[in-house]
């Protein structure tokens, strides 16, 4: 399936407009695969807003964000602008404190 132009500029807006930004199956109220909800739990544990995009609801942004990223799995984390990482390497990132570094909190 080849993504349109389109759907990889709303890609690249929302990273832009948006300081942190979770692709994920679900919303950040309703995570509707584990791994998604992983990420969501770590990130309101450490009280930061971010822009829940739920890849479910439109199977171009699913197929797009992975091409974006060159990343195959949902979800997928951005912060000011910057692909973070997966599931995997957010629970790491936070499990070390590089995560809260990262976001500038002092815990």
């Amino acid at each position: 399936m080849s993504v349109s132009s389109s759907t990889l500029e709303r890609i690249q807006n929302d990273i832009k407009s948006n300081d942190v930004v979770l692709y994920m199956k679900g919303t950040k109220l309703f995570p509707q695969c584990g791994f998604s909800a992983v990420v969501v739990s770590i990130l309101q544990k450490l009280n930061v807003d971010f822009l829940d995009v739920n890849v479910l609801a439109d199977a171009e942004i699913r197929q797009g964000i992975k091409e974006f990223a060159d990343w195959p799995t949902i979800p997928q984390l951005y912060y000011k602008g910057e692909f973070i990482g997966g599931c995997d390497i957010v629970r790491e990132m936070y499990a070390s404190g590089e995560l809260q570094e990262l976001f500038g909190i002092k815990e």
